[in-house]
């Protein structure tokens, strides 16, 4: 079943239904959120109710910090698409602004999760924070539980010994990508990291030397891997998966300074036009860091080796 979108205000769930709450930003839908989302469904299951997230449109720190707001792990289209796929059947999407920010924590509670949403159950983080100054806590959820009969659970952020030192969160995993750790990223994550966007017409540079790219411009707000060169996937709109040669940097053999990265897909045994097409890069593992070539042909050389070695990683 699709999952079903309440916009904020507009709605809430019918009046037979009761839901298992989890509330939260949800950037990234990595493997921590994947475990809310499975304990919530446990509740829903248990208490005959349906399973619903409540979310936010934006990041929070968009509006109230913009300066020092974190780089997004996924786009709202993506985040609704992963919590379709994770199974929710409700997603109450909060229109998160300066006058939204400013809401009393208890009567964010009652409009939204009690009055809208019909909770028996919420599920956040135990470091939950919410509400005008950040004023509402997991305290006092569990006293707004008590007055309007739902239950509360805070849990603890998932750890993996194995993968970080400390537990898996969005802040994480945005500093796994900024080192260029993409296999990290996507252990944590519980899939690959995936970049999407419109091809758009390059320089040829890449033709012009024998090595055809997609070329994707960098959206400023979103988080990306590290300057360099990455072995990895290419998913049409079609469905269909190329290998490729993935290189996102600001090509300093053909440029001394450029505004911005760009990241260039070199499509394996592809030979075909996407421009104007939407695709999706999805990033394996670091291959070597960007660097400055002499000239033409030592770059070439150096992309052949790059080819090779994608290939034999994705074989």
């Amino acid at each position: 079943m699709a999952v079903e979108i309440i916009h904020d205000m507009a709605d809430g769930v019918s009046a037979d239904v009761t839901t298992a709450v989890a509330i939260g930003v949800f950037d990234g839908v990595h493997r921590g959120h994947q475990a809310v989302i499975r304990q919530v469904q446990e509740r829903a299951a248990t208490a005959g109710s349906k399973s619903a997230i409540v979310t936010f449109d934006k990041h929070p720190a968009l509006v109230l910090r913009p300066e020092n707001a974190p780089k997004l792990l996924t786009t709202l289209e993506q985040r609704l698409e992963l919590l379709e796929l994770a199974g929710i059947d409700y997603v109450y999407l909060v229109a998160f602004s300066e006058e939204k920010s400013q809401q009393d924590p208890a009567e964010f509670i009652k409009d939204v999760v009690v009055d809208r949403m019909h909770a028996t159950s919420v599920t956040v983080g135990a470091d939950f924070h919410f509400g005008k100054g950040r004023g509402g806590n997991l305290a006092l959820l569990e006293d707004l539980g008590e007055k309007h009969g739902f239950s509360v659970e805070g849990l603890q952020l998932l750890e993996d010994g194995d993968l970080a030192p400390e537990p898996i969160s969005s802040t994480v995993i945005r500093r796994m990508l900024a080192g260029g750790e993409v296999a990290q990223a996507a252990e944590a994550l519980g899939r690959g990291y995936e970049i999407r966007g419109e091809v758009i017409q390059g320089d040829q540079r890449g033709r012009q030397i024998g090595f055809p790219t997609a070329n994707i411009p960098v959206d400023q707000a979103l988080a990306w891997p590290a300057d360099g060169v990455y072995a990895g996937w290419c998913i049409r709109e079609n469905g269909d998966r190329h290998g490729c040669a993935i290189n996102i940097g600001r090509r300093p053999t053909f440029y001394q300074r450029a505004e911005h990265s760009l990241l260039e897909a070199h499509l394996l045994d592809f030979d075909g036009d996407l421009y104007g097409k939407h695709v999706r890069v999805e990033f394996v593992e670091f291959l070597r860091s960007e660097q400055r070539f002499d000239g033409i042909d030592a770059l070439a050389e150096q992309l052949k080796q790059d080819i090779e070695k994608a290939r034999r990683l994705l074989a």
